[in-house]
């Protein structure tokens, strides 16, 4: 399963609004492609074929490395070591910001979430950066996380690895890959995107500190590029407002029924678009409790994710799991909470 960052039908639509050339764009989506085949698997492999975190990656531990892909494709990931767990700062801000935010990562799920690593078992965390020529993309392969430069176009260069809220995203989607499993399609994919945004954001609340009522809820904030005009590239408070080709719907009234075709346009069923929705509903349920949202409303999540969720659970399914963990982690207050939020989203 390979997770992008920038949903390929947005890619599309830059181009065809000639906001990005369309040159550069069939290189993205070709590359995308060609990941997407290659890891497709890898989920499946982990739920189904009980592959542990040692047959796909080298030992446990806790341990971060970033690698320098110099340029090239996915035939020579990882590349080449810069900056293995212990060392210092080098002389390249992507690598030093890559190896950062997965550490701020690591320390939020093991810290308040009693995980370590992706697999729960200190999986090491490798990711590359200076993935392609001005790459507009980061993702999950299914084994590690990569980062494009961008182009300046979508997004400001070097903004990809910098953005703690990419590299959480990017993070989380691997540990869904070993937790629910959630496929890549329609309601249970939004569910995945969804899950990485959540964790993306509270990681970067963690960091710095903020309560429910102060985080900004964005994903991806002030690192749009020249030609994709808004505040972030995703708002979990507002739905659809975070730039101008923004179609994420807040409530199911404007879920967008998509088909799972394999083509780009469609976004795997409405995977990025559609994530508004349970979106939405974990702002909520985090504002109208208060105080820290990974105090109660993140650990309701992470617990739903890890012992309920499965890999074709839909928003239903997802309310009634977060209620239900709710219920068994804080009581019927947090419940309640929990269940109106989903409700003034539409899903019950």
């Amino acid at each position: 399963m390979t997770c992008f960052i920038l949903p390929a039908h947005l890619q599309i639509e830059l181009a065809e609004t000639g906001n990005v050339d369309i040159r550069d764009s069939i290189r993205t989506l070709l590359a995308s492609a060609t990941l997407r085949a290659q890891r497709a698997t890898l989920t499946e492999a982990v739920q189904f074929l009980d592959l542990n975190a040692a047959q796909l990656r080298g030992p446990a531990g806790e341990f971060k490395a970033v690698h320098d892909v110099q340029g090239g494709d996915e035939r020579t990931l990882p590349g080449v070591l810069r900056r293995k767990e212990g060392d210092g700062l080098i002389d390249d801000t992507a690598v030093n910001d890559a190896f950062d935010n997965a550490d701020r990562t690591y320390d939020f799920y093991r810290d308040v979430l009693g995980r370590h690593s992706v697999d729960g078992n200190g999986l090491n965390l490798v990711s590359s950066v200076h993935f392609g020529r001005d790459f507009d993309n980061a993702f999950w392969d299914g084994t590690q996380m990569v980062y494009g430069d961008g182009s300046g176009k979508v997004f400001q260069p070097g903004a990809l690895a910098r953005d703690i809220t990419v590299v959480g995203h990017e993070i989380t989607h691997g540990v869904v890959q070993y937790t629910a499993g959630l496929r890549y399609r329609k309601q249970s994919g939004a569910l995945n995107e969804s899950m990485a945004d959540v964790f993306g954001s509270l990681v970067k609340q963690h960091a710095l500190g903020h309560s429910a009522d102060q985080a900004d809820w964005l994903i991806g904030a002030g690192i749009l590029g020249t030609q994709l005009q808004g505040v972030a590239l995703r708002s979990m408070k507002d739905p659809g407002r975070a730039h101008q080709l923004d179609r994420q719907p807040a409530h199911m009234r404007s879920y967008v029924d998509l088909p799972d075709d394999g083509n780009p346009r469609n976004d795997n069923g409405g995977v990025h678009i559609n994530s508004g929705i349970p979106n939405k509903a974990f702002h909520l349920t985090a504002t109208r409790l208060g105080g820290n949202a990974w105090d109660r409303a993140g650990k309701v999540w992470y617990d739903a994710l890890a012992t309920k969720l499965r890999v074709n659970s839909n928003f239903t399914d997802a309310a009634v799991a977060t209620t239900a963990s709710a219920q068994a982690l804080f009581g019927n207050d947090v419940a309640n909470v929990v269940r109106e939020a989903w409700n003034d989203v539409g899903v019950r």
